[in-house]
């Protein structure tokens, strides 16, 4: 890591350098960098003859042109065509009343500390209108009579050589246009101005923020408050929140106008629950990412198997899955895995990962890749010395059990929820301890050894489509995980020879007319296949 220069020198370097650019044609589209903390280094001195060429001609994320091993001709992100992204647009908007507006935003390069930046992860909403993946962005999609039936004008940082020589290529804003499909592209520095016309001329706001809902954003409260001072504040220091920051310091701004304006027939409504109807059901081609998303995890999880042994910390073994997954595509863990060994698995999300493997103990491992924007989300449990013991074996097969009779009900023609094939799980799994001796109330059950629900949706968040309820009918393309599980606390209200075993099982289901698509169906779950495996190392 290069050691940071003074921050007095490095702005007044930077500007004069900038300046220098200016005069000579060899900067467009400048916007004025306030906030140092956006690189961990900046040069002291630049030449434009030194900016490769390529970052001329390259966007800041991977596009057929630059990675034609990774993506179709005409796909936009990998594994999905620029069309598809266009179909999905005109799909929400055509669900919109005439005159409405819907602005998207995407996020910000968030960090771990100072200078020390996280791996940039876009707004899934945002992705999923867009397919933008640099930091600073935003749509503005605005429903009218054109053939098209919408405008959609996007903001995000432009190009800039200077920056690119340190930090790679931006897409820019004709590539937005040429590339990502904006009617107009602006620097993100003009999305206050922007946002203010476009208000002046809808009718009804879809909209997204971090305020709470009781705030400004409540359908009750007068949108005429976003009319007004959009322009009226100090933006110098937008890089502090991106454009999320810069709408919400509009929102903000027109709290105190609100009492000046009566009832009004412009409502400002949350847009996550509405992109969420259209992101629950996948498409064929997002069923085909998340197939590979699944396999990739699967056979990362196999990798670890044969990779366990007692005296392995639980901190190697999530390197282990680590390593594998991204040595077999994927770009980042979809989530912080649980690597719970022996009773740690007692933790449902326990993430310390920081303790030895024993021997005779089981390891629960909940782990997911992310794949070209998708989460996989995979539950194993294995011993850790190869052998499951009798009672670990006979308390594996009571949840194997279960998850697989759940399986068979993810299809569209069972006519199922969620919420319906939790119920089930747990009168079977009340069977299944019945069978071992536990003989636990039914209410135990869900209080104590299985306190979780079955299942959620799955896509390009782990936790997907949260604002959508688990009560709803299950329908063809929509994915799910199935993942019950038992843990058994040192209590002797349970036979001592379970106490201290935790176990879940979890698998990725696409629903099916009348058949489920196992997703993870690669990663073993049969206890002669884990024993298999686990020999193997």
């Amino acid at each position: 890591m290069l050691k940071s220069v003074c921050k007095a020198t490095l702005l007044a370097t930077t500007r004069k350098r900038t300046a220098t650019f200016l005069q000579a044609g060899l900067i467009k589209n400048h916007h004025q960098v306030t906030n140092t903390r956006i690189t961990r280094a900046l040069a002291t001195s630049a030449n434009a003859s030194l900016i490769p060429e390529t970052h001329v001609r390259s966007y800041g994320q991977p596009v057929f042109e630059t990675h034609p091993y990774a993506l179709e001709k005409n796909e936009l992100t990998p594994g999905v065509s620029a069309l598809e992204y266009e179909l999905r647009r005109t799909e929400l908007m055509n669900s919109l009343h005439e005159g409405s507006l819907v602005i998207s935003l995407g996020y910000r390069t968030r960090y771990m500390s100072n200078n020390v930046f996280y791996p940039f992860h876009q707004n899934t909403d945002f992705w999923y209108l867009t397919g933008f993946n640099e930091p600073d962005a935003a749509a503005i999609l605005e429903k009218d009579s054109s053939p098209k039936g919408y405008k959609m004008t996007m903001f995000g940082l432009p190009k800039n050589p200077s920056v690119e020589l340190w930090d790679g290529p931006r897409t820019g804003l004709d590539g937005m246009i040429e590339k990502f499909g904006a009617d107009e592209a602006f620097n993100s520095m003009q999305f206050p101005t922007r946002l203010k016309e476009a208000i002046n001329n809808a009718k009804c706001i879809y909209v997204d923020t971090n305020m709470s809902s009781g705030s400004i954003l409540s359908s009750s409260e007068p949108a005429k408050k976003l009319i007004s001072y959009g322009t009226a504040t100090d933006w110098s220091n937008w890089q502090e929140g991106g454009v999320a920051g810069l709408l919400t310091k509009v929102l903000r701004s027109f709290e105190s106008y609100g009492k000046d304006f009566g009832k009004t027939t412009k409502p400002v409504k949350q847009l996550s629950p509405l992109v969420q109807e259209f992101r629950n059901v996948k498409s064929e081609a997002e069923a085909k990412v998340m197939r590979q998303s699944g396999e990739i995890s699967s056979k990362a999880f196999i990798e670890a198997m044969k990779f366990t042994k007692p005296g392995v910390t639980e901190g190697q073994l999530w390197a282990k899955l680590d390593f594998e997954c991204r040595m077999r595509g994927s770009s980042i863990l979809a989530y912080v895995p649980v690597v719970a060994g022996g009773p740690n698995a007692l933790s449902m999300h326990y993430v310390r990962n920081d303790m030895k493997l024993r021997n005779g103990d089981l390891v629960l491992v909940d782990c997911g890749g992310e794949y070209n924007g998708y989460a996989s989300d995979i539950t194993r449990t294995w011993p850790i010395n190869g052998k499951f013991s009798e009672p670990q074996r006979k308390l594996y097969q009571a949840v194997l059990n279960v998850n697989k009779a759940c399986i068979k009900l993810c299809t569209e023609s069972h006519n199922m929820s969620l919420h319906g094939i939790h119920d089930v799980s747990v009168r079977l799994m009340k069977q299944e301890l019945d069978k071992i001796n536990f003989h636990v109330k039914s209410g135990d059950v869900e209080r104590i050894l299985y306190p979780h629900h079955v299942g959620h949706y799955l896509g390009l968040d782990v936790h997907d489509c949260h604002d959508l309820d688990r009560s709803r009918r299950l329908k063809k393309g929509m994915v799910i995980t199935i993942e019950p599980g038992l843990y058994v606390p040192f209590d002797d209200r349970f036979p001592k020879e379970y106490q201290g075993i935790g176990i879940r099982i979890e698998d990725n289901v696409c629903i099916g007319k009348d058949d489920p698509w196992v997703l993870t169906a690669t990663a073993p779950k049969e206890i002669v296949d884990i024993e298999f495996c686990c020999e193997s190392s």
